[in-house]
């Protein structure tokens, strides 16, 4: 909710004579609360349900955290909009420990994210990974009540709802690679409905996008989903991309890297050759087990 009053509040800036209405909508992903998000299963867990609005009329557009935006859209969907990407790191959060370092042996850490929970048990293989599901307040609120010696959440999650003071530590990037497309958000609207495709323009930050389509062109070559433990990270600066990637076993015990750097124009390019790199590298054989087992 937080992202798409913040979408109609640019677009009223931008269109003051505009009326803007919000549809609340509830996803198939937020009601699934009582198991791990790889246990789930299917891609779109957050965004299937409000591509129906937009396809059956009653919706013009949808706003996307981009992590949660599977790779293939519907026919006739298009992301018309990548706004200027905010933090894309993960978050450690903890009430009793000041740091990543300082967590005992056998410390008791919530995600259900197997891309973060592979990171962290490669560096600290005595943790106790437990599941960890709903929106933010409620995730802080089990912190609180004692059920984790430390959480991990989304540094842009926080920030953006005013609990950056909760923030007991940023992870840097070779701590937690971040997901594919975190910290930015999507607009998705019709292809044909030219109006709103021409409103949106205004939204669009061409940087932003540019990362976010050689993360995506590499997650698209794996194949990648909320099953696996995929992350990618890509960066823009003076006319070229730097694309990190990895790969790796849920228990943490195999983890394959990847990094490949080239001009901006070629950023899908970069993206599906880190893939078949990471691919080459061991990455195919664990996601071929992975699959055959959900």
């Amino acid at each position: 909710m937080w992202q798409a009053e913040h979408v109609a509040g640019r677009l009223r800036a931008a269109y003051p004579d505009s009326e803007m209405k919000l549809i609340r909508m509830t996803t198939r992903g937020d009601k699934i609360l009582d198991a791990p998000l790889a246990k789930v299963g299917g891609k779109g867990l957050f965004v299937k349900e409000l591509e129906q609005g937009m396809l059956d009329g009653y919706a013009d557009i949808a706003v996307h955290s981009m992590k949660d935006v599977p790779v293939e859209l519907p026919e006739g969907l298009h992301l018309a909009a990548i706004l200027p990407r905010e933090s894309p790191r993960d978050a450690f959060v903890s009430n009793r420990f000041a740091s990543f370092e300082d967590l005992p042996e056998r410390a008791r850490i919530g995600t259900s994210s197997l891309r973060r929970q592979c990171q962290i048990i490669a560096k600290r293989p005595n943790s106790t990974i437990v599941s960890l599901r709903g929106n933010v307040n409620t995730r802080l609120s089990k912190l609180d009540r004692g059920e984790y010696d430390a959480i991990v959440l989304a540094v842009a999650g926080l920030q953006r709802l005013g609990f950056s003071d909760r923030i007991t530590q940023e992870l840097d990037e070779g701590e937690s690679l971040p997901a594919i497309g975190q910290g930015a958000i999507g607009v998705e609207c019709r292809r044909d409905d030219e109006s709103i495709n021409e409103r949106l323009a205004v939204l669009h930050d061409e940087t932003t996008s540019l990362c976010i389509a050689a993360e995506r062109a590499m997650n698209e070559r794996l194949q990648g989903g909320c099953q696996v433990p995929i992350a990618g990270f890509a960066e823009l600066t003076n006319g070229r991309i730097r694309l990190r990637g990895l790969v790796g076993q849920p228990d943490g015990s195999e983890i394959i890297r990847g990094e490949i750097e080239g001009p901006v124009h070629s950023a899908e390019r970069l993206g599906k050759a880190l893939a078949d790199d990471l691919l080459q590298h061991g990455a195919g054989r664990i996601l071929r087990a992975l699959y055959a087992t959900v």
